[in-house]
């Protein structure tokens, strides 16, 4: 049974690291895309959910980092070296980027696939992380990390 303090809860376009024996969940993926990376010998984690592809995007200078995959992605890794995590032993799970809307046969607004792509390659940077995509459909999805193990 997960008890409250065990259990730390990452909202939209927020990020936070966890170590063992903290499980960390965050929910309502739909077209976002949760990424989770985590080292099996440290055991500490981390996951952001990133609402949006890039940070071009951004219309500011000062913008919340954990909202985009480009910056969201890189803000974690560094967050995770600072706690004596080696980036070469992470492994990453990504889930979401669902295609939640529709409008007639022609026009789509395609903003899940395009952040799952954003994420995929902002991950490639790291070449020696280990990475599961997981599959959504239309409804979205709960992304949850337990015992930094992938299935």
């Amino acid at each position: 049974m997960d008890t409250v303090k065990n259990v730390v809860r990452v909202g939209i376009a927020d990020m936070k690291i966890v170590k063992a024996p903290q499980k960390i969940r965050t929910s309502s993926l739909g077209s976002c895309v949760g990424v989770v990376l985590y080292d099996e010998t440290t055991k500490i984690a981390g996951l952001v959910h990133v609402m949006l592809p890039d940070s071009s995007l951004g219309r500011l200078e000062s913008f919340n980092r954990a909202k985009f995959a480009d910056t969201g992605i890189y803000s974690l890794v560094e967050l995770l070296k600072k706690e004596g995590v080696n980036p070469n032993s992470l492994k990453a799970k990504i889930a979401g980027g669902a295609q939640m809307f529709q409008f007639g046969s022609k026009d789509t607004i395609r903003i899940g696939p395009q952040i799952l792509k954003r994420s995929s390659w902002s991950l490639a940077d790291y070449q020696s992380l280990s990475l599961q995509k997981i599959q959504v459909d239309q409804e979205g999805v709960q992304l949850s990390l337990t015992r930094y193990r992938l299935n």
